[in-house]
């Protein structure tokens, strides 16, 4: 393994939360989820600015390579990159070290650890919790560490179980990912029901774009068969959610989600925004609503 920059000894301070600002400070607080595929790096370059940090998520079907290699690139050019690496996908140990020195190497100081849907594991971790512990055994190389949050049931975990998994890992990480949630009184609900588990990482909360439902499923389609599958029998309420009458509306999701986002108690960092690689006209939405909002 090769030598690596000295490890960070503490955690610098959490992200700034939003307390008041509204749908406007939320909106120049995003980070846009893209798929590696052949032309996501083309399209991060034409229409996402530099100053949006850009996570890249990975896929069973692909393993970890496409996610690296795209990090990397995209470090390269300058952006804030977030890799997903995935603990089912980490073959072992000297792979998850092989991975540090990887990215560490190209200045990426944020990493995603999710645990994964890689069935069965590629190695020793079914679960983030171990990798966690694992980077904090290797100095902490990261500044910041992500975790993923579950404000609509997880197809496959308990909602009382997956909210103390968060309190579990909330020593080893510095911010929640929520997972889409397209129901404001559901996602108010979950925010609450972490902060009285003295859950008390920042927030940035999983809002999808304005994506439509035909190019929804033939990004499903691309992620692999397999995978497809899975996609789609884990999560047929966000196509149902896509094909109701009026279709789906990021702003009104906003717009009716706004009292507990902007509470302080809520300690939203910012929007998540899951692009399915509709990287300009997520972007377009965004300057859109911004100027509607005067922001």
């Amino acid at each position: 393994m090769s030598a690596r920059p000295t490890p960070y000894t503490e955690r610098p301070a959490p992200a700034p939360v939003v307390t008041g600002g509204g749908l406007a400070e939320l909106l120049r607080r995003v980070r846009y989820e893209v798929l590696p595929a052949k032309a996501t790096e083309d399209k991060v370059l034409a229409h996402v600015p530099a100053d949006v940090p850009v996570t890249v998520t990975a896929s069973p079907a692909k393993g970890l390579g496409p996610t690296l290699d795209l990090a990397v690139r995209l470090a390269g050019h300058g952006y804030r990159v977030v890799p997903h690496v995935p603990a089912r996908q980490i073959t072992g140990a000297g792979h998850l070290s092989d991975i540090v020195d990887r990215l560490v190497a190209a200045g990426i100081e944020d990493v995603f650890v999710p645990a994964g849907d890689a069935d069965p594991p590629a190695g020793p971790y079914d679960a983030a919790l171990p990798v966690l512990r694992r980077l904090g055994e290797l100095g902490s190389p990261f500044a910041h560490v992500g975790i993923t949050g579950y404000p609509e049931s997880h197809p496959l975990i308990d909602d009382d179980v997956a909210v103390q998994a968060m309190r579990d890992k909330q020593p080893h990480a510095t911010y929640i990912v929520s997972n889409l949630c397209f129901d404001p009184a559901t996602l108010s609900h979950w925010l609450a029901q972490v902060r009285r588990r003295r859950i008390a990482l920042p927030v940035h909360v999983g809002v999808a774009g304005p994506v439509e439902r035909t190019k929804l499923l033939s990004m499903a389609t691309k992620i692999g068969v397999g995978e497809s599958a899975k996609f789609l029998t884990r999560h047929p309420s966000w196509f149902l959610r896509f094909a109701a009458p009026g279709g789906y509306s990021p702003q009104r999701l906003l717009r009716r989600s706004a009292p507990a986002l902007g509470s302080p108690e809520s300690a939203v960092a910012g929007l998540h925004l899951f692009t399915f690689n509709q990287i300009a006209e997520t972007e377009r939405w965004r300057r859109a609503m911004l100027e509607r909002l005067g922001g």
